[in-house]
């Protein structure tokens, strides 16, 4: 198999180019940079027109570790795939995040404050051939908002309920929400349209290998070797396959990835070591994209001294971000000024901004009364969490925090938090794949929800009644600068109150050979995206 070989061929010259850029890269985040860099190597897309009978290959990071269906799905390779396969009514484009209309014939018409509908693309049908009906829409949605099936989707969508998503003809759905909701047509991106005959008839088989309307179909997947894709020829959308297939072998060995891309046996990797950016820049395009993605820092606020703001505060004025960026991340990230990143549409600076003050982090947990304060911090062994988690404990260490680290796989880790058996946690996350509107994004963290709920525990007490007052002011708000005020007051809130908080928003680097693909261009989430990307002749 290629990645058995792949993992197998590293070789030694290309291990010594990337640890002998280590000292250019290091030298380079030094310095002041655009938000997204770009490796100089590779010539343009336009060198070769598109072949449309040729194949993608992709090298992604993550294992298959989930089956696929759109109602239960999390993990991050279904997901990219599912960009390629299925369709909701509108969907959101990987690169810009603009909302566009898929299988709609058009975006949602809004009738009144609370009513829109859709018209189905005209002569839409799944991979088995089978026309796309109304009946499947329905059925898409109420699967997705039925309580009993516990879909994650279902809390994107609280304007929303089962009987509320209706037919007018048979071409026409109408949805009728609880109250106003302005960002409806991007928030329905997260439910994708399937056969209702299909799934109801073998719903493990349809999760296994989905039946979509997407511009490809998904032929086979199997664990730890790949993905194969084949062109729907069909499709009549306004993302047509421009490749006859794609293989996208599942490679979470960085070394393996960065083998396959420098040999260029792949066209494209995500998730490139930060060390092997500068060399594979030598051979193929990389860029390095701003994300919302973030690294933060979150509490258990029922356990004694956490409970205090003050002393969670302390913390975050404890850690030298510029440091841990420069040195622990090669400089691909940017220290949180709030809650999203700084070229987010819905960004506002946030009232506090934690910079590296040792001081104030003694004076804080001195006015806490707090002194010989031990901890153990867990974090997760991603890879670059466990390189900058030293950097971390020895700010914490600096101000009289004495820190050990737990550091474990992610599931593990979670276990832990979700039982209640944790004092403070370093680890990632990333809502931004389901959306990337700042009501989504916030809600995911400071929603009543499980991370409320069961991890940092703070979901009760006047400043959480405010945030959520606040998160559906927000969100009903028609007024867009209205809505810019609302959100400012709630990254106010949560950057003071900190229970969960970003200390980052990292850069993702991404590689790719331009001369053999043309327009291909890297997202600001996990996973790669071939929409409107072609190989070349």
């Amino acid at each position: 198999m290629l990645r058995d070989s792949l993992q197998k061929q590293t070789s030694r010259r290309t291990f010594l180019a990337a640890t002998g850029a280590a000292g250019i890269v290091a030298a380079l985040a030094a310095c002041s940079g655009p938000p997204s860099t770009t490796g100089k190597a590779g010539t343009a897309a336009a060198a070769g027109s598109v072949d449309k009978n040729g194949t993608i290959t992709a090298g992604m990071s993550y294992a298959l570790g989930t089956g696929f269906d759109p109602m239960t799905t999390t993990g991050a390779l279904t997901m990219a795939a599912n960009w390629h396969t299925l369709e909701g009514l509108v969907e959101l484009d990987p690169v810009t995040r603009k909302a566009y209309a898929a299988l709609g014939k058009a975006l949602p018409k809004q009738v009144d404050s609370t009513t829109y509908t859709v018209a189905l693309r005209d002569g839409a049908t799944f991979h088995d051939g089978s026309k796309v009906t109304v009946d499947d829409v329905l059925f898409s949605f109420q699967r997705v908002l039925d309580p009993a099936n516990a879909s994650l989707y279902a809390g994107f969508l609280p304007f929303l309920s089962a009987d509320s998503v209706t037919k007018v003809d048979d071409t026409t759905v109408q949805f009728k929400t609880a109250y106003p909701f302005p960002l409806f047509a991007e928030r329905i991106s997260v439910v994708k349209v399937v056969p209702k005959a299909i799934v109801t008839a073998d719903p493990k088989a349809f999760d296994a290998l989905p039946t979509g309307t997407g511009p490809y179909k998904i032929t086979a997947a199997t664990a730890n070797d790949k993905l194969s894709f084949e062109r729907h020829d069909a499709y009549n959308g306004s993302r047509p396959a421009l490749a006859a297939a794609m293989t996208w072998n599942l490679l979470s060995d960085p070394s393996a990835r960065v083998s396959a891309m420098q040999s260029k046996r792949v066209n494209a990797i995500e998730d490139v070591p930060y060390l092997n950016v500068d060399g594979l820049s030598r051979v193929v395009k990389t860029e390095s994209v701003q994300s919302f993605g973030l690294l933060f820092m979150m509490f258990n606020t029922t356990v004694k001294p956490f409970d205090d703001k003050r002393v969670r505060q302390a913390l975050f004025y404890a850690i030298d971000m510029d440091k841990l960026i420069k040195n622990g991340m090669l400089g691909n990230a940017e220290a949180a000024s709030s809650y999203v990143q700084n070229d987010h549409p819905d960004y506002v600076k946030a009232k506090t901004v934690y910079k590296h003050d040792p001081a104030k982090a003694k004076s804080l947990l001195k006015a806490a009364g707090v002194s010989n304060l031990s901890i153990t911090l867990l974090t997760t062994d991603t890879g670059w969490v466990k390189d900058v988690a030293p950097l971390i404990k020895e700010d914490l260490d600096a101000v009289g925090v004495s820190t050990t680290l737990d550091i474990g796989q992610s599931a593990g880790q979670y276990k832990k938090v979700d039982n209640n058996q944790f004092e403070v946690m370093v680890a990632p996350g990333d809502p931004s794949v389901f959306g990337n509107d700042a009501d989504l994004l916030l809600r995911w963290f400071y929603a009543d929800n499980i991370w409320s709920q069961k991890r940092y525990r703070w979901n009760s007490g006047a400043e959480f009644d405010t945030l959520q007052k606040l998160l559906d002011q927000g969100a009903q708000e028609t007024d867009r600068k209205q809505q810019l005020a609302t959100w400012s007051e709630i990254y106010n809130l949560v950057s003071d109150e900190v229970p969960l908080y970003p200390l980052l928003h990292r850069k993702l680097p991404t590689a790719w050979d331009s001369s053999a693909l043309a327009d291909f261009k890297p997202i600001s989430m996990t996973g790669l995206s071939f929409l409107g990307v072609g190989p070349t002749k």
